[in-house]
């Protein structure tokens, strides 16, 4: 019982990290058709943030930093998101994104590991760690877990009930015909780039006491938040939340039961076996178009 408590809520906090990376990569595909790679060091950014801005242990300097940092990385991906979607100017089916969102991971990841070396950056947890079923559970895994949801509940609304936010997923039905009926489509899509920096912003600092911030974890963070967009479906954020608890869940059996060094290998077999399956993902929806 102790064992499956630990899988579990260990498994289920490692995956809302997960799932908001994959929110976060949402956003910006279902605006642009753009699958940002720079996701994984963007949250490694919002980790730094925090070491950087937090100088104690102060829980009020903890709740005024969130927005700052989440705000900063918010702006570098909107900044971002202009270098991104300027040779899409001219050329709308343009796969020019996959080099320069590579690039942007690069460069951040290279400048990082030369500000800082190739030793990890850690920061302390201003909250206390609590137990679940005996657990003793880090704090930072269940403010990921609790960010998820509240950014998960934002995105529905937002998405949902908002002018802008309606015409943010009008782009994901119809690009062209969003832009014939006079919507500013590249503003919406900054937009969407820089919500997405606010999700991974946020997350990254909120995480960072269990996030491992070095120039090359980025990697690790994005193809897991990837493959949770994926296996819960490509711009469903309930499928986001769906596929990082399920991700996080089996990775973490894998460590248990296996080891760590095997966490890419299941998670790569997961994807593979969703794609055999169902290839648009659990929650997603097959689409056609009329021509």
């Amino acid at each position: 019982m102790d064992e499956l408590a630990i899988i579990l809520v260990r498994g289920l906090s490692t995956g809302a990290i997960f799932s908001l990376i994959a929110m976060s990569f949402n956003v910006v595909y279902s605006s642009s058709g753009v699958l940002n790679f720079a996701q994984g060091n963007m949250l490694v950014l919002g980790g730094l943030a925090a070491h950087l801005l937090l100088d104690s242990t102060s829980v009020g300097s903890w709740f005024a930093m969130l927005p700052v940092a989440a705000i900063a990385i918010g702006a570098v991906m909107t900044v971002q998101g202009y270098v991104t979607l300027l040779p899409m100017r001219f050329q709308q089916h343009s796969e020019s994104w996959l080099i320069s969102t590579m690039a942007v991971s690069v460069i951040i990841g290279a400048t990082m590991l030369l500000l800082q070396g190739p030793i990890a950056r850690e920061v302390p947890s201003v909250f206390p760690s609590f137990r679940v079923f005996g657990t003793r559970t880090p704090a930072p895994y269940a403010l990921a877990a609790g960010l998820a949801v509240v950014w998960y509940v934002a995105l529905r609304w937002f998405l949902r009930r908002t002018l802008t936010g309606l015409a943010i997923s009008a782009l994901s039905q119809d690009i062209d015909a969003a832009r014939t009926a006079g919507l500013p489509v590249r503003r919406l899509q900054l937009l969407a780039f820089t919500i997405s920096g606010l999700i991974i912003g946020s997350a990254g600092f909120v995480a960072a006491p269990v996030l491992t911030i070095t120039g090359e974890s980025g990697v690790k963070y994005v193809l897991n938040g990837f493959i949770a967009s994926v296996v819960g479906g490509m711009g469903s954020n309930t499928g986001a939340l769906f596929g990082g608890a399920l991700l996080g869940v089996l990775t973490m059996m894998t460590t248990y039961h296996v080891g760590g060094e095997f966490q890419n290998l299941l998670a790569l077999l997961l994807l593979v076996g969703v794609l055999m399956i169902r290839p648009e993902g659990i929650f997603g929806r097959s689409s056609a178009r009329r021509v």
